[in-house]
């Protein structure tokens, strides 16, 4: 689990779009045209890491990573394969409460 903000997650992401769209050999200009992400969308989100989510998913169809993504984000499939499995799985684990305050 990474431990960093939204807000440094969000400039993160603007500048691995931006490095992968230099290597690209790629103007703002030109990614704006081949997405369909406005210009100004584009220079909003590499300067400050604002988009919204449809306009990343443009993006990264442009300059690669859409797979990446979608397939990170899949559910976990579990590795049982009877009942048995699952309740010995289930007895591994200690319910753990929070502090009232």
């Amino acid at each position: 689990m990474l431990l960093i903000s939204p807000s440094k997650a969000q400039v993160k992401i603007a500048n691995s779009i931006r490095e992968r769209r230099l290597q690209m050999d790629l103007t703002q200009e030109g990614l704006a045209d081949r997405s369909g992400v406005p210009l100004a969308t584009l220079r909003k989100f590499e300067q400050k890491g604002i988009i919204s989510l449809e306009s990343l998913l443009k993006l990264l169809m442009i300059v690669g990573g859409l797979d990446e993504i979608v397939n990170t984000l899949k559910p976990r499939k579990t590795s049982y394969e009877t009942i048995d499995d699952v309740l010995k799985d289930n007895n591994q684990f200690e319910r753990k409460r929070g502090r009232k305050k």
